[in-house]
């Protein structure tokens, strides 16, 4: 009995397909390495870049507040403390309205209205940032300088222990302001996220709550936050990366002034702020170094908020599976 000839050269079905997933693993493990090694190559070349002024300054170029070209004294202190401070303003407002945003289009809104209003929140994702700078320059600054800020200053500057965060001239600008505009940069992407995680969650899951009685908001807080509390929390994350890492809005309206101030309504600066005014013009070696320090900087800063968020969210998820 012979053997056709197909069913000699041809490999098997099994064997074909078991080539074929090692070929797509190696074809994926090689695009995680090109990842890895972009990232350990900007790390690297910030840090061997920033290493004059590491070597001068030692730690206190961490904890200076004084950054002075000409007299070649710098300290990160100052822009550290505007890039966390503008970041956090940013969460604590865009992170509510979000969340509400979210559950408006997916629990509240009607169909008819859920498309036009999540096509306009991808618009604001895609404006460029310097847009918000320029908007945030010649529109937020003057209505806050003449209208909110003389009131905040008047009213909530008198108040015990959080009275110094509202104290100051009202000049418009400053690290509130820009703590606003990074606010309005941030809510289409973390609304964008949570809206499609909440999209994520079963309709049994929700209708069978329903039927037992619960309100929307019961279903909301005992169903769809529980079922997406981890993707939520990436979500917030990922939008304070973007806030952290800002720059063109952020050096319209901050001020730009290396000052120690608790006064939110202070001018300040912050690190990408720093590199984006001064790297063009920094002729001298160590004020260049100082500046790709303080990219460096930026770059620990951006790795410990990611490093937080996988433990928070693997905190999470043993809480979970020990309840």
């Amino acid at each position: 009995m012979s053997t056709p000839l197909a069913a000699v050269e041809s490999p098997a079905p099994g064997l074909r397909g078991s080539r074929m997933d090692r070929a797509f693993a190696l074809a994926m493990a090689a695009a995680a390495a090109i990842v890895m090694l972009a990232l350990a190559g900007a790390a690297a070349s910030m840090l061997w870049g920033g290493r004059e002024a590491f070597e001068t300054f030692g730690w206190a170029f961490f904890t200076g507040d004084t950054w002075d070209p000409g007299a070649r004294i710098f300290g990160a202190l100052v822009a550290i403390a505007g890039t966390l401070t503008t970041a956090a303003i940013a969460l604590v407002i865009a992170v509510p309205i979000s969340f509400g945003i979210a559950l408006f289009l997916t629990e509240v809104a009607p169909p008819w209205l859920r498309t036009p209003v999540g096509m306009a929140i991808e618009l604001l994702a895609g404006i460029p940032s310097i847009i918000y700078g320029m908007w945030g320059l010649f529109v937020l600054a003057p209505l806050l300088g003449e209208h909110v800020y003389p009131w905040l200053n008047d009213h909530a500057g008198a108040l015990p222990w959080i009275g110094t965060l509202f104290q100051g001239p009202p000049l418009g600008i400053g690290k509130l302001t820009a703590g606003l505009v990074l606010a309005v940069m941030v809510v289409p992407f973390t609304a964008s996220v949570m809206r499609e995680v909440f999209l994520t969650v079963p309709s049994r899951l929700k209708e069978s709550a329903y039927a037992l009685g619960c309100t929307r908001w019961e279903v909301v807080w005992d169903i769809v936050l529980p079922y997406t509390r981890g993707a939520v929390i990436g979500g917030i994350f990922l939008g304070l990366g973007r806030a952290l890492g800002e720059t063109m809005a952020v050096t319209f309206v901050i001020g730009n002034a290396y000052s120690v101030s608790v006064s939110l309504l202070d001018p300040g600066t912050s690190i990408a702020s720093a590199i984006a005014n001064e790297f063009a013009e920094a002729i001298d070696p160590l004020h260049r170094s100082s500046l790709l320090g303080l990219g460096f900087v930026l770059f620990l800063i951006t790795f410990v908020v990611l490093v937080a968020s996988r433990l928070m969210l693997r905190q999470l998820r043993r809480r979970e599976g020990s309840a």
